[in-house]
């Protein structure tokens, strides 16, 4: 992610945030939330009634990429936001001098490897180009597939959180990982055949008609304490807000973890906790 903005992503960026309005958003019991509209926006829409019943509104703000959520919620134009996890809030805070903080951890959507040329991980050819996307908070989840299945291995005592392509030190098929791509045309480089293999986030496998359980030669599993699990962020000060806390709450309710398993049929996994 480049510190500065291009023109265009500046000119979007002020179109977004003229649609929301001015910085210091208030309403009487209501939480505007930024989020993506899958799974995120969904999963706040099926709290909602629950919510109503605790005197609590949600104004949900729908966002297609990964930058403007957090600057809506550092620029006062959203009480919360929830779409990305603790790496990427920690590079955007680090890049951006923020001060967004993580309330909470709702669910995992598992990054999974998508080939046609290969059943799995293992049966890919030497030399086999792997396609990632820009997003580099996603590298080490990717790494790590790779690693569990001993196709590579990376520098001793780095951290996977903060890990890169060039961290590898074992490679033995020489597979080439080629990143620069948006994240959300993932599925569509997929569909189109290129590549021998593509990495895909489960909410742009969904949103591009992929079934992440059946059709993902590798697939991340959950775990209480992924540093990749999908986080609820607001701004520091917020965390102790009651609104905020019952949110997550709820976000985190073993009611809502049931209907993330049933509707999302391991394509999003709740974090159990």
């Amino acid at each position: 992610m480049k510190k500065i903005l291009s023109f265009g992503g500046l000119i979007v960026l002020f179109v977004v945030l003229l649609l929301l309005g001015p910085g210091n958003y208030k309403a009487k019991n209501t939480i505007r939330i930024g989020a993506s509209n899958l799974p995120h926006a969904e999963i706040l829409r099926h709290i909602e009634p629950e919510l109503r019943k605790k005197g609590i509104k949600l104004d949900i703000v729908t966002f297609q990429d990964y930058v403007l959520p957090n600057r809506a919620l550092a620029g006062k134009q959203l009480d919360a936001n929830y779409f990305q996890t603790v790496p990427f809030l920690n590079q955007w805070n680090h890049e951006y001098d923020g001060h967004l903080v993580n309330v909470g951890a709702v669910h995992l959507e598992p990054i999974g490897i998508y080939s046609k040329k290969a059943k799995k991980l293992s049966d890919l050819k030497n030399g086999a180009h792997i396609l990632v996307s820009s997003n580099a908070p996603d590298y080490g989840r990717i790494i790590q597939l790779f690693e569990q299945q001993g196709l590579i291995k990376i520098k001793k005592g780095v951290d996977i959180t903060q890990s890169n392509f060039s961290d590898i030190t074992y490679n033995p098929k020489h597979l080439v990982f080629q990143t620069g791509y948006e994240p959300k045309i993932m599925p569509l480089i997929f569909n189109n055949g290129e590549g021998d293999a593509v990495a895909i986030n489960s909410n742009y496998a969904v949103q591009g008609g992929l079934q992440p359980d059946k059709q993902a030669i590798a697939l991340q599993k959950a775990s209480k304490n992924s540093p990749y699990n999908n986080i609820v962020a607001v701004r520091n000060g917020s965390q102790n807000r009651k609104d905020i806390k019952e949110l997550v709450k709820v976000l985190q309710s073993k009611s809502t973890q049931q209907w993330i398993k049933r509707h999302y049929k391991g394509a999003v996994l709740p974090v159990e906790n």
